[in-house]
């Protein structure tokens, strides 16, 4: 269902998309006569009440790397990176790969909708669960982790003051959210992933996977606030092979990273952008298979040729979080801790493991005369010659990005950056984001984080972010 372009914003789509309406009863009554046995009207049954859980999961399938309106939260947010370059003739992803700041650009209004609607049917699915299925604890407790990724991923790519808005899937009636900052975000999202963990606590084997994706996302809102030690303690017992993925399908939500890169080439990876981005392509890193060209971006106004991510297919899984990320949170409490020997054996430890790289699954398009995607060698462990801990951060950051390239970490880890270790060993906003001249003409701007789109100001309770700071 598509979202509507007038009246209170997300939360006023969002009320459709759970099957109520906030429109008089008397207006278009034919039309609320007829009913779509694809949404949910009510959870009055279990199977009902499972449904809005599902169908949660698919929402935020759709959000965070699927077909959702324009473009999804991992890519977009991948443009003000370093991730992503834009190579479209779309004015919305070109301002937003320039970094500029503008909270009108349409395409982040229906994002900021499509990474909001899984939270709220979260918190709805919760509620009917409870109520109709109680001992469905796994599912409840996926439902609280899901709620909690999403405040945490609000949190790292938003300006500071995002507000959370809510419905109530019987009654149809809104709650109009004020701004909330993103350190409270971090906090909400600690104390939702601890529900995750208590309601699955005594099912401890089946939930052996929600248990594992809501430690993970608890230490990374925990990392968001500088809480080293306890983001380790969140993360230990993580298994390195641990993944927790949204899957995709032909049938129902196509891999949007394939999508909008492999095939129309309406973005491309980029090297070394704007100056301080990373050398994502000529490092040649066996975690980041890819192909260049020969054939040019979907802008043919500039010759610029397309490369091709080799990690996602059209139906290839995204993970959300891994066993992986659990190291290298663990890996950050040892270094802000002093201990930088067991942080670069941690960090080598993954290096050296090659079962841990990702299989290359982006098929080959026909008619492109494309060359084989190219990976380089395995890595070799790191050796201790840092004379600081500015260049070990700069290590630190450079596995966190290859590792979890395009998963909705890079955006967040570059704010963290500045945030958390700028004052002290000169990170900035200039030599940490793209700067310098545009490829497609003026500079790079100044943001460093999204904007909430500008239709939120409809909501009575929010007037605009509260600062647009790191």
């Amino acid at each position: 269902m598509r979202r509507l372009t007038h009246g209170r914003g997300w939360l006023r789509a969002l009320s459709v998309v759970l099957g109520v309406s906030l429109l008089p009863l008397q207006a278009c009554k034919d039309l609320l006569e007829i009913t779509d046995p694809d949404i949910v009207l009510d959870a009055n049954s279990p199977g009902a009440a499972i449904a809005l859980a599902n169908g949660a999961i698919v929402r935020l399938t759709q959000a965070v790397s699927g077909i959702e309106g324009a473009d999804n939260l991992f890519m977009f947010g991948g443009l003000v990176a370093d991730e992503w370059r834009s190579g479209d003739t779309f004015v919305q992803r070109n301002n937003q790969d320039q970094r500029i700041f503008q909270p009108e650009n349409t395409f982040n209004d229906n994002l900021y909708l499509a990474i909001n609607r899984p939270r709220v049917q979260a918190e709805a699915a919760i509620r009917a669960m409870r109520r109709l299925v109680p001992d469905s604890t796994r599912l409840i407790g996926v439902m609280f982790a899901v709620e909690a990724y999403v405040q945490t991923v609000i949190g790292e790519h938003y300006c500071n003051g995002a507000p959370l808005s809510t419905i109530d899937s019987v009654s149809g009636q809104p709650s109009y959210g004020g701004a909330v900052t993103n350190d409270s975000l971090f906090r909400l999202a600690i104390a939702t992933a601890d529900s995750a963990l208590a309601v699955t606590a005594a099912d401890t084997v089946p939930a052996a996977s929600v248990r594992g994706f809501a430690r993970v996302v608890k230490a990374r809102a925990l990392l968001n606030l500088a809480q080293y030690a306890s983001a380790a303690g969140a993360a230990t017992g993580v298994a390195p092979t641990f993944r927790w993925s949204v899957e995709h399908s032909i049938e129902t939500t196509d891999n949007e990273i394939w999508g909008l890169n492999n095939d129309p080439k309406r973005y491309t990876m980029v090297d070394r952008e704007g100056t301080n981005g990373l050398d994502f392509i000529s490092a040649n890193d066996p975690r980041l298979p890819r192909v260049t060209g020969p054939d040019q971006i979907f802008d043919s106004s500039l010759p610029l040729q397309v490369t091709r991510q080799g990690i996602f297919g059209q139906e290839s899984s995204v993970p959300l979080a891994t066993g992986i990320e659990a190291k290298l949170i663990i890996a950050e409490a040892l270094l802000n801790a002093g201990n930088t020997v067991a942080w670069l054996d941690t960090i080598n430890a993954l290096r050296t493991d090659t079962t841990l790289y990702p299989a290359i699954e982006a098929d080959i398009l026909p008619n492109t005369n494309q060359a084989p995607f190219v990976r380089g060698p395995n890595l070799t462990a790191i050796a201790d010659t840092f004379v600081d801990l500015r260049s070990r951060l700069s290590t630190h950051f450079r596995e966190r990005a290859f590792w979890m390239f395009s998963t909705g970490h890079r955006l967040g880890d570059m704010r963290r950056l500045i945030r958390q270790y700028g004052a002290a060993n000169n990170f900035t906003a200039d030599n940490v984001f793209p700067i310098g001249a545009y490829f497609k003409g003026g500079t790079y701007s100044a943001a460093v984080n999204m904007p909430v789109p500008f239709e939120e100001t409809n909501n009575p309770n929010f007037t605009g972010c509260l600062d647009v700071n790191p």
